[in-house]
């Protein structure tokens, strides 16, 4: 029996959903991969810029992630929860994401969506492969994670696809007081 993954809010699935439509809009052909990693860049550019999540996602260490385990699973099964918001096109190479319907910017501040389109036009080029190494940099959450778990090695080798180990995304900010504070409020407030 699989255990409980993380549980979104109304809200939170509203800008989740909505986030995904003005990404996919707005790239061309964008993957399941890219899609995975947009997401994630645009939680940790958040967390360094003012020390509060843009989606507040929990990410795992899997060999190919961060990855959150709900959204890839939502992106690879029927759509449940993003199925109003998204179509998916699998094909042999890879599966493709649209928007199902208008973005909505209700859940959106000026910043994110400032942040969105630095996103859009600093990643959305790269392919999937430039991605991943991007999210696995050396320092970045996911390399500092899989060190200090000792499975970097396994991971990198391909002798493990994926682990249960949440990435602490406070390890960002750990070193400024005020955006760490502000992190950890939030994390106890909608967590």
């Amino acid at each position: 029996m699989r255990a409980l993954g993380q549980v979104f809010t109304g809200d939170q699935l509203e800008k989740i959903g909505n986030t995904v439509i003005y990404l996919s809009g707005k790239i061309p052909n964008m993957s399941k991969t890219n899609l995975l990693k947009l997401l994630y860049i645009l939680d940790e550019l958040s967390i360094e810029r003012r020390g509060i999540p843009f989606l507040n996602l929990q990410y795992k260490l899997w060999k190919l992630g961060p990855v959150n385990e709900e959204i890839f699973i939502d992106l690879s099964d029927d759509r449940h929860f993003l199925g109003d918001y998204i179509r998916v096109r699998a094909t042999e190479d890879a599966v493709f994401i649209t928007p199902a319907k208008e973005f909505c910017d209700d859940e959106f501040s000026d910043h994110d969506m400032r942040l969105m389109d630095m996103v859009i036009g600093t990643f959305g080029k790269k392919t999937g492969r430039e991605l991943i190494e991007y999210t696995h940099r050396e320092g970045a959450p996911w390399y500092r994670t899989a060190v200090d778990n000792h499975v970097l090695n396994m991971l990198l080798e391909e002798r493990m696809n994926n682990t249960e180990i949440i990435i602490d995304m406070g390890m960002l900010i750990s070193h400024d007081e005020h955006k760490y504070g502000l992190y950890k409020e939030y994390k106890e407030l909608f967590s």
